[in-house]
């Protein structure tokens, strides 16, 4: 394993060029958009400077915040081209493009070579200036050794690369105390640890005891790693705060694991690692909270209340462009959304559709733009793509997946609609269980419309002392599975071997106990009527039981 401290540079004369390029990859889309760059991403830029009007001089290599300036306006123009004069690295306008701004600010760009970006709609001024001041100060910090090829943002694949040089437990926590990711320590890890990843944040009875001890106050005010040596069964920590351009944002906790130390020189590789996390906890602050906007608004347009033309500004879709609804979710009950959650959007990617995931429940809403203009060919794309979900995601979680997938629909504006019909499916995959793992409602239609007919006769009171209610009260009294027996008898259409397969018994215990259910409840098998009211009435009990659509 190479030496991170060795390798990592961290020396002023061996600080690496902050180009604007690395700057933007870094600060993403949730704070900045740039718009043009005649002169090119690879300029270098220095710092970021706020627009003053009384000491309107501009530094060579700044980012200028031109706050207060109408990017509409011949002062914008004039700006831009005082800024390029200059040697600005570029200016940063307003949110507000109307009027033909931005094309006007283009051509003064042409002329003078300086970029032009916008301010996000959902970023304040004040934001901005954090943001990309904490960029510049963690823009240029290089990969952690241990992982060169680790992409921004991958804060599960820099707990992992951490604790393989401190030989530890890592988690990195915000600065209140939630976890963001966490280190697959296979070793036996301690009960604080245990209730932090299962909780997703430090127990609040944890953190009001740090408090009080004055813990958090001497942790976010050095750039040293505190030590705290094991205390019975809770073993040796270090943490160390996570900070770029001055402002904090989060910390590096590392445990060590049962019978093992941690590594002799563990807390000089944790203070180094921390500089390096300063990049990709950023990354994830402003990716993160741009995905949680997309998310919101594709939320609310997949229940019928919100804008199309809201989400496709967050999202960079199409209004008019195809799009459809999947619903997804594990065919067990304990099935974790949030272990598949990256895992669709990227599968998705990889097929070259754009796509919203959002978290519905026990379930998942996938929302794919950019299919085929062609409705036969769409729907062919969105049902390759729910068979390999299925495939390539319950491989990588050992989850078993189901995808309802929606009808394709024109527009953003009727995705509801399609969230509608992929619910509709994914809840009769539910209802049927079986191997099927995916389909739109037209090939589990059968089942659809028994669902369709059971919830029609919920309300509808039936005879009193029916066959399956005698026998239901029996099973109540005396703890029986006679119920079940009979459910496994008619599903297999009286087939004895495959039901008492079904029921993992010997076909002689299934015939024993069809003969205890016609003694319990006097329920006539070779009756039709009987055996269609029986079924009817088991699937009224399932649905009593345990709501429509689930097993």
């Amino acid at each position: 394993m190479p030496d991170l401290r060795a390798s990592s540079g961290w020396s002023a004369a061996a600080e690496a060029r902050v180009t604007l390029e690395q700057l933007l990859s870094v600060v993403g889309t949730g704070a900045v958009e740039l718009d043009t760059a005649p002169g090119g991403l690879a300029v270098a830029v220095t710092g970021v400077a706020v627009l003053d009007a009384l000491d309107p001089g501009v530094r060579p290599r700044e980012l200028l915040l031109a706050v207060g300036v109408d990017a509409g306006s011949a002062h914008a123009v004039d700006v831009l081209r005082r800024a390029g004069e200059a040697g600005a690295a570029g200016v940063v306008f307003g949110s507000d493009r109307r009027g033909g701004a931005a094309e006007a600010l283009r051509s003064a760009a042409r002329e003078t070579g300086t970029a032009v970006l916008f301010r996000t709609p959902w970023c304040s001024w004040a934001q901005l200036v954090g943001v990309l001041r904490a960029g510049l100060a963690s823009a240029g910090v290089p990969p952690l050794p241990a992982a060169p090829d680790l992409a921004p943002g991958d804060l599960n694949g820099l707990a992992d690369a951490v604790a393989a040089l401190v030989g530890g437990a890592v988690t990195v926590e915000d600065t209140e105390s939630r976890v963001l990711a966490y280190s697959s320590t296979e070793e036996d890890v301690d009960d604080i640890r245990r209730l932090t990843i299962l909780g997703r944040r430090v127990p609040p009875w944890r953190v009001s005891a740090m408090q009080e001890a004055g813990f958090f106050a001497a942790l976010w005010g050095t750039d040293d790693v505190l030590y705290r040596r094991a205390q019975g069964e809770d073993p040796e920590r270090l943490v160390c705060a996570v900070r770029a351009g001055g402002e904090v944002l989060g910390s590096l906790w590392v445990a060590a694991v049962t019978g093992r130390p941690l590594a002799p020189d563990a807390s000089e590789v944790l203070r180094a690692a921390a500089r390096t996390a300063a990049a990709h906890l950023l990354h994830h602050r402003t990716r993160g909270a741009d995905s949680r906007l997309a998310e919101d608004a594709a939320r609310a347009l997949l229940e019928g209340r919100g804008s199309p033309e809201v989400l496709a500004e967050r999202a960079a879709l199409q209004v008019q462009a195809p799009c459809a609804a999947l619903a997804v979710a594990a065919a067990a009950a304990d099935g974790d959304p949030s272990r598949w959650h990256a895992l669709l959007g990227l599968h998705c990617a990889a097929f070259g559709h754009r796509a919203v995931v959002v978290p519905a429940g026990g379930r998942l809403l996938v929302l794919v733009s950019s299919l085929d203009p062609d409705p036969e060919r769409a729907d062919g794309e969105v049902e390759r793509l729910g068979t390999s979900l299925v495939a390539r995601a319950s491989a990588a979680t050992g989850t078993q997946l189901r995808v309802g997938l929606g009808e394709v629909v024109p527009g953003l504006a009727l995705a509801a609609e399609s969230r509608r019909s992929a619910e509709l499916a994914l809840r009769a995959l539910t209802y049927a269980g079986g191997s099927r793992a995916v389909g739109r409602t037209a090939d589990v239609a059968d089942t659809v419309g028994v669902m369709q007919v059971v919830e029609a006769l919920r309300d509808v009171p039936l005879a009193r002392g029916t066959s399956v209610a005698r026998l239901a009260a029996h099973d109540a009294e005396s703890g029986g599975r006679l119920v079940e027996t009979l459910r496994a008898y008619l599903d297999h259409f009286g087939d004895v071997a495959a039901a008492s397969r079904a029921l993992a018994i010997h076909p002689n215990s299934l015939r024993y106990r069809l003969r205890r259910i016609t003694q319990v409840c006097g329920l006539d098998l070779d009756s039709a009527d009987a055996r269609l009211l029986a079924q009817l009435e088991l699937r009224l009990l399932r649905l009593r039981e345990h709501g429509a659509g689930k097993e």
